[in-house]
């Protein structure tokens, strides 16, 4: 499965190991996992700070240096919700994907909400890839397979998206965004009676930025959301599919942000979804689930994770997080919020930016301590004394020296939320 490069925009908590030596990963593991019971530690570490290019290339040399396959080792010397973790990981992102469907079709009953996960989120690459891979690894056709065991409307929605023909062109067509609108409107608030084959056209077909330009003018021209007409007009998983895919149409890590919420709230763990999401997002928009997961529930999906989880599991899951956003957000949720608008912000206007803040000649690191300490003291806050101050000085001199007056430096958390996330906001 395509993943982006790993530059500037990578935004995957996975990275290239440096100085990656496969034949010498594979002889650690086969280390970790010989004689009795195995080191579990070393096992995670390895595969968790590997990308999932590097750990098909362990594989290839595993098998190469023992004569044996990793991921069957692996298997018999793993047990539970780790080995699913890590048996996942090292699995290429299509195969991973054609697996869980495999296991969502297969037995009595079916997972309609991993069907729904994976096929409202993927690419038209990614389905293509999973197609091909589900093909490879048994020998089936999975668009039989699905029809096989779904029916109805929501059967239809998941052989629509199974083709993997989303128009991807970049230019939006005026006209046809309001045909749709029309046709929607038509199709649901209308008429007596719902005609499911027009939402499943159009949400099934369109590219994203039509379809986001088609909810604009849906909500103008009705006053009413599209999700609230899918509620009211379609029903059971046909409905809960569509409402995913507009999810993700919206915002892809949005979706899958509110999916690990859920997969944690409450009683229990949904670990099978938990596992899945963390695995097949982390070398793609980890980072950006993240950010929103902190902004939208007021906590970091790391600090969920680790309370709702235990053991090699919970470290291994905490490593493909990548870390823990309450550190800068815990005293300032508000500066959180801000963080979150100017990131989306930047992602709409972002240009190439030079610096412009340098080193004060007459930096005096005790009185800028005392002024950002009085511009907080008492009722309110002096922002902007503190933007004053910290755009023009260098951020790590100052906490040193502000630790002198006051512990915690809540200062430096709000500035680093907020001057961090964006370049807009000090400037």
């Amino acid at each position: 499965m395509a993943k982006p490069a790993q530059g500037a925009r990578y935004r995957g908590s996975i990275h290239d190991f440096p100085n990656f030596d496969p034949s010498q990963d594979a002889e650690t593991l086969y280390n970790a996992m010989k004689g009795f019971g195995s080191d579990k530690e070393a096992i995670l570490e390895l595969i968790t700070s590997r990308s999932n290019r590097q750990r098909q290339e362990i594989c290839q040399n595993y098998k190469s240096l023992y004569g044996k396959d990793l991921i069957a080792d692996l298997k018999y010397e793993l047990t539970g919700k780790f080995e699913r973790l890590i048996v996942g990981l090292m699995r290429p992102p299509a195969y991973g994907d054609a697996k869980e469907i495999k296991d969502a079709v297969s037995g009595i009953g079916t997972d309609e909400k991993c069907l729904t996960e994976i096929l409202a989120s993927r690419t038209n690459e990614q389905i293509h890839q999973l197609v091909a891979a589900y093909k490879d690894a048994y020998e089936r056709d999975l668009e039989a397979d699905v029809i096989g065991d779904t029916s109805g409307h929501f059967q239809k929605m998941l052989v629509v998206l199974l083709q993997g023909t989303r128009e991807e062109d970049d230019v939006v067509s005026e006209d046809l965004v309001h045909q749709d609108v029309q046709d929607l409107y038509e199709a649901g608030e209308l008429k007596w009676g719902t005609d499911e084959a027009q939402f499943i056209y159009i949400l099934g077909n369109r590219s994203k930025q039509h379809l986001r330009l088609v909810f604009d003018e849906y909500l103008k021209t009705t006053g009413k959301p599209i999700e609230a007409s899918i509620r009211g007009e379609l029903s059971g998983d046909f409905e809960k599919l569509m409402l995913a895919v507009v999810k993700c149409i919206r915002s892809t890590p949005e979706y899958f942000a509110e999916r690990l919420f859920k997969a944690m709230k409450g009683l229990g763990t949904r670990d099978n979804t938990l596992i899945r999401i963390m695995v097949s997002r982390s070398e793609l928009d980890m980072l950006d689930i993240r950010e929103i997961f902190r902004t939208k529930y007021e906590k970091s999906l790391y600090s969920m994770i680790k309370n709702d989880t235990s053991g090699e599991y919970k470290k291994a899951l905490l490593k493909l997080c990548g870390g823990d956003d309450d550190a800068a957000g815990q005293f300032f949720p508000e500066a959180a919020q801000v963080a979150y608008q100017m990131w989306e912000l930047s992602a709409v206007a972002r240009v190439e930016l030079k610096g412009t803040v340098h080193p004060a000649g007459d930096f005096n690191p005790d009185a800028d301590a005392k002024a950002l300490r009085k511009a907080m003291k008492g009722l309110g806050t002096d922002e902007d004394t503190i933007i004053d101050i910290v755009k023009i000085q260098v951020i790590q001199k100052i906490r040193r020296n502000t630790q002198k007056f006051y512990h915690p430096p809540k200062w430096v958390i709000f500035i680093v939320v907020v001057y961090l996330s964006s370049p807009f906001f000090c400037l």
